[in-house]
């Protein structure tokens, strides 16, 4: 594959987020339920909006999301929420609150983030003695 983006992590991070919210939810073995299936007659139908629904994930959805999961191990716990909460596109007023920082601290946070994951992506190690802004600099500049 070519030499990653930041959007192209940002996009994988995002499907990642869709593809885990669209799987069936977990639920203890021997689940069950025992009231019978509704049929509704046309008559009920009549005036309703149909239900559409997103197919599942196929196995390569499921196997790219779990391969962009294990992304975050790269970053510190904190910085792997911000982006696991930005991906789930979560708006950044909670994120911030929850989080206790400001909203340009998370967003510069989040950049980071991001670039970290480009730099290994790209086989390179981010430098830990360079700042913030020059790692989020050479992520970008690949572009």
């Amino acid at each position: 594959m070519a030499d990653w983006t930041p959007a192209m992590v940002e996009d994988r991070l995002e499907k990642a987020a869709d593809v885990f919210r669209s799987l069936p939810d977990v639920k203890p073995q021997g689940y069950f339920n025992a009231w019978p299936e509704y049929f509704h007659s046309f008559a009920d139908q009549i005036g309703q909006e149909p239900r559409m629904r997103r197919p599942k994930p196929g196995p390569r959805d499921i196997t790219q999301a779990e391969d962009a999961l294990l992304w975050l191990r790269w970053l510190d716990p904190a910085d792997a929420r911000l982006l696991w909460l930005r991906a789930n596109r979560k708006p950044w007023k909670p994120i911030c609150w929850e989080l206790g920082i400001s909203r340009a601290t998370a967003n510069r946070r989040w950049q980071y983030g991001i670039a970290v994951i480009v730099w290994r992506l790209n086989g390179r190690q981010a430098p830990s003695k360079r700042s913030m802004e020059f790692v989020v600099a050479k992520a970008a500049a690949r572009t």
